[in-house]
């Protein structure tokens, strides 16, 4: 114990007779703390002189003015930022951790057609300029959201509850990234909107089941309009296709009738021409003509005398005995 008593003397001893150098020593390391600064490769350091800007750094390892009279700000101008809206990520990740609170003040939204709807959406933002971010706005990021917040109303106050929740949410998204846009140009905030993303839209709780049967009747509706063009398109074809057949046969079979007795008729005014010219020579080419189709139909032919008797042999002459008797 006198050992650890003496040893502290000696120590106090020592500093009261070096205060001067230990003064010095702590006010390099002060001096050394406050004018050393590293920026990262996606920063950029903006540097104040006495409250004003002076100038802007760039990654890496920097020196300003020690004991505050410089100051540094570190602006991510590289990485990609977002503010979300309706929600709030507590920790990100392959399973997302949200927060449970509820956001609704600024989700629900009055649609164009006097609905309410819960719209939830993200902004995707860059820093494009750290001197506008840094002076131009008071506090740029919260002035942003009440931006973004402001475009999304309007955008969607025009229009129905059913485009914001079905067909129209890339128009919605693609009309309040191009406004939000215009009001950072207006309002020079030095920031560049990468993307707004619409998470998802849904009719507020107390209607929601309201609101889903009546899509369930919608789709219904949708299905059944469906099967019956679905039927149309094999029916309708196929009967107009039928008809023009059947038209087409007609027209054939009149074409063919007709064609048949002009050629008839033809034949008929050359043979009574011919029959005007020589009428017995006419009549008997016309006779054997006749003859000449008719003979062959008739089957076996035989020619007696009519005079002739015992005919009957020669009837059975060519047949042929099938049973013959045994």
């Amino acid at each position: 114990m006198t050992r650890m008593n003496q040893r502290a003397e000696y120590y106090l001893a020592w500093v009261r007779g070096n205060i001067g150098k230990v003064l010095l020593g702590l006010l390099v390391l002060l001096m050394l703390a406050t004018s050393v600064k590293t920026i990262k490769p996606e920063e950029q350091g903006v540097v104040l002189f006495l409250g004003r800007f002076n100038r802007t750094v760039q990654p890496g390892l920097s020196f300003i003015a020690p004991l505050g009279l410089e100051k540094m700000y570190k602006i991510p101008i590289q990485r990609q930022l977002k503010l979300e809206f309706g929600f709030r990520t507590v920790t990100p990740g392959v399973r997302t951790v949200y927060s449970d609170k509820d956001f609704g003040d600024e989700s629900l939204m009055l649609t164009g057609d006097l609905n309410l709807a819960d719209v939830e959406w993200v902004v995707q933002y860059r820093i494009m300029d750290s001197y506008k971010y840094l002076f131009k706005v008071r506090d740029a990021e919260d002035a942003l959201r009440d931006m973004s917040e402001a475009a999304m109303r309007k955008v969607v106050g025009d229009r129905t509850v059913n485009e914001v929740l079905t067909v129209g949410r890339q128009a919605v998204a693609s009309n309040v990234e191009t406004l939000l846009q215009q009001m950072c140009v207006e309002y020079e905030n030095g920031l560049q909107i990468e993307q707004v993303v619409l998470q998802d839209v849904n009719p507020p709780e107390k209607v929601k089941p309201s609101f889903n049967a009546v899509n369930q009747a919608q789709q219904e509706r949708e299905t059944l309009i469906n099967q019956a063009e679905s039927e149309y398109n094999q029916v309708i074809p196929r009967a107009r296709g039928e008809a023009e057949e059947t038209i087409q046969l007609a027209e054939a079979y009149a074409l063919n009738r007709v064609n048949r007795a002009i050629g008839e008729a033809d034949r008929f005014s050359s043979l009574y021409a011919e029959y005007i010219k020589a009428p017995e020579v006419t009549k008997k080419r016309l006779y054997f003509e006749i003859l000449e189709r008719i003979l062959p139909k008739i089957g076996d032919k035989i020619v007696v005398d009519e005079k002739g008797n015992n005919v009957l042999p020669l009837l059975n002459m060519d047949r042929k005995i099938n049973n013959p008797i045994k």
